[in-house]
């Protein structure tokens, strides 16, 4: 197996109110199939589902929980991640964690989606964002 992820699919209550939050925070489909929404997210693709669907679809038990999974959206600058917090609320979501300097010597917050979804908005300084909003994790010696 390659060392990359393709997809990653998130269970939604409601799809018209997630279609509308993350379009709040400036994301535009690149396919809707009316049941599905699917976006170019850099090199992978987000989608929106039915949560009830994706956990048939999948093969498992949905306890309604948090699937101990965090996303992330790394930035180039404290300000910024202070700036999609801040959209993220005004779209509908809830701030978790208000963006404070970290341990590890970068910056970050979190909010969660309409769905509880989890993410992490983070400005790692030892990190490049390439104006194609690639991600580079540069490794230490």
């Amino acid at each position: 197996m390659e060392q990359r992820v393709s997809l990653v699919t998130l269970g939604v209550a409601d799809l018209d109110r997630s279609r509308a939050f993350y379009s709040g925070v400036g994301w535009s489909p690149t396919q809707d199939l009316g049941e599905v929404v699917f976006y170019q997210a850099g090199g992978l693709v987000v989608a929106l589902w039915s949560r009830a669907e994706l956990a048939v679809d999948t093969a498992v038990s949905d306890s309604g929980g948090w699937g101990g999974i965090t996303l992330a959206h790394n930035v180039r600058s404290p300000d910024e991640v202070d700036a999609v917090l801040a959209e993220a609320e005004r779209a509908g979501g809830q701030v978790r964690r208000p963006g404070a300097p970290t341990e590890w010597g970068g910056y970050s917050g979190v909010f969660t989606d309409p769905d509880g979804h989890a993410w992490e908005v983070a400005h790692n300084p030892g990190w490049t964002i390439t104006d194609d909003g690639a991600t580079l994790l540069s490794v230490q010696a």
